[in-house]
């Protein structure tokens, strides 16, 4: 159903790592039959974040996690008491949502691009909620 609230559910297995999520948002969308529209993704986590960039090459993706952990290092004067405060702040830089268009059925990205789940504080379960319109 159209607008209807989909879930998507991950593990990670690491403390942190990027997880190419296209197929399975691309499953959510042929299940829903939906062919032209608009694909609104959302993760409810204050760890974690979403991003589109390469899939093709995987060194990209490493390059942008080892970037994000010299903008942030793991050790650091943070004041959060769970010692995660680095995970907090890549999550914001990164950012928790996607506004992607449908076409043909499918997501409508780039000839390289992928959408990626990335996680800063696993290894956890996780999950992406997914709307379509």
């Amino acid at each position: 159903m159209a607008g209807a609230k989909k879930v998507i559910s991950l593990r990670s297995s690491c403390k942190e790592e990027a997880i190419d999520i296209t197929d399975l948002v691309n499953q959510v969308i042929k299940g829903s039959g939906i062919k032209e529209g608009i694909c609104f993704l959302f993760v409810p986590h204050t760890t974690a974040a979403l991003f589109v960039n390469e899939g093709y090459d995987p060194s990209v993706v490493k390059d942008i996690l080892s970037s994000l952990s010299k903008l942030v290092p793991a050790e650091g004067n943070y004041a959060h008491l769970e010692g995660n405060s680095p995970a907090h702040i890549k999550s914001s830089l990164m950012g928790v949502s996607l506004l992607l268009p449908i076409e043909g059925g499918k997501l409508s990205l780039g000839r390289w691009q992928s959408v990626f789940f990335v996680e800063f504080d696993g290894p956890r379960q996780r999950e992406v909620w997914a709307w379509l319109l």
